[in-house]
């Protein structure tokens, strides 16, 4: 008789234990559902269809040289116009000095869907110095360099694969490349490209830009 009561009450205890464990399996799978989510959203973030790279994002070699955090951050430059943005980026301070002197800080905050392709310190400093003072100084022919390197929309990677382009010089640049590597002019390599700011995509290049004419 005992045993008998034994026996009904462990089954009792089982049948009462069986919707807590149901829960707790599925609470499991649930969570497993959603990490699984969380890492196909990252997947998604970084790679496209067929595995390929996704060009949401910066790329090239010269992007591990902007600052992780603050303004000059590829976040924080996102916020501001691409002006501001490029004064916040040490790499970009001859740029910044270049577009101040020909006042067109401006005209390049104003401006709606632009691709700016930005010139890095290292690439002003391939100009002989005696050159670069003399362009620095003469606002009209700064204003025709600096307006080249503009375009006046917003360009992504697949565009420059193999695309020419009006510059608000008025001249056309052409660009070639492919993945993560592409060309400007067949002179200057883009370092960090697809950078976003409030108004513009940048490509940040290695070789300043000469307009044709």
């Amino acid at each position: 008789m005992n045993t008998r009561i034994r026996r009904t009450t462990a089954l009792l205890a089982a049948a009462a234990a069986l919707p807590l464990i149901l829960t707790a399996c599925s609470g499991s799978g649930s969570d497993s559902g959603r990490a699984d989510s969380s890492d196909k959203a990252s997947a998604s973030a970084t790679t496209g269809e067929g595995g390929t790279i996704s060009m949401d994002r910066p790329f090239g070699p010269a992007c591990s040289t902007v600052p992780k955090n603050g303004a000059g951050s590829f976040d924080g430059m996102a916020k501001d116009p691409v002006a501001t943005a490029a004064s916040n980026n040490p790499a970009l301070s001859t740029l910044v000095t270049a577009v101040k002197k020909a006042g067109l800080v401006d005209t390049l905050n104003n401006a709606r869907n632009i691709t700016v392709f930005a010139p890095t310190n290292d690439a002003f400093a391939k100009i002989p110095k005696a050159t670069l003072d003399k362009v620095l100084n003469d606002k009209a022919q700064l204003t025709k360099i600096l307006t080249y390197h503009v375009v006046g929309r917003k360009l992504t990677p697949k565009d420059l694969a193999n695309g020419s382009f009006d510059t608000l010089e008025k001249s056309k640049l052409t660009t070639t490349g492919s993945g993560e590597s592409y060309t400007v002019d067949d002179s200057a390599n883009v370092v960090c490209g697809d950078v976003r700011t409030a108004n513009a995509n940048v490509y940040i290049i290695d070789t300043v830009l000469m307009p044709k004419g």
